[in-house]
């Protein structure tokens, strides 16, 4: 019996074809997409990170203006039953207890505000001055001192 040799060819069987076909279909990112998508996301956060920004410095000011009035009302109501403000030796400390200090109040009847005295947006005390006739509840800002703009700017209970 006769063998015949399988004939070699130089084509590349079909299957073979197929699976380079797919293996091109699997390929990763090259390093210029991706970079490119970085940048994207980069931008994007920029924008939102400002934007964020903005609405903090916003409800920090909130904040401080709310808590000012607050005190106001508190403020208003030790007078109704002292007939003067706290001094500024006194301070905003009088509304939570008896002053020991200065003209002490016959009809104190407080505590006037519940829980600690507020802070303002900044976590700062409140500075506070008065004569016993008339009163400023004072911000000084981002900063807390006096002067500054924008964000730093001072926040007067004469000013709402």
């Amino acid at each position: 019996m006769w063998y015949a040799a399988p004939q070699q060819t130089n084509e590349i069987p079909q299957r073979i074809l197929e699976q380079k076909k797919r293996n091109k279909k699997k390929r990763g990112f090259s390093l210029i997409e991706i970079m490119v998508v970085i940048i994207i996301i980069g931008l994007l956060a920029g924008i939102v990170g400002v934007s964020v920004f903005q609405q903090v410095t916003t409800a920090q000011v909130d904040t401080t203006t709310t808590n000012i009035r607050n005190l106001q009302q508190a403020i208003d109501l030790y007078r109704l039953n002292n007939f003067s403000y706290p001094t500024t030796e006194q301070g905003l400390k009088a509304l939570k207890e008896k002053p020991e200090v200065g003209k002490i109040p016959k009809n104190w009847n407080g505590p006037y505000i519940q829980g600690s005295l507020p802070a303002d947006g900044w976590g700062n005390e409140f500075q506070y001055t008065s004569d016993g006739k008339d009163y400023e509840i004072m911000s000084y800002g981002a900063d807390g001192e006096e002067g500054g703009t924008e964000e730093n700017s001072d926040l007067s209970s004469k000013d709402l």
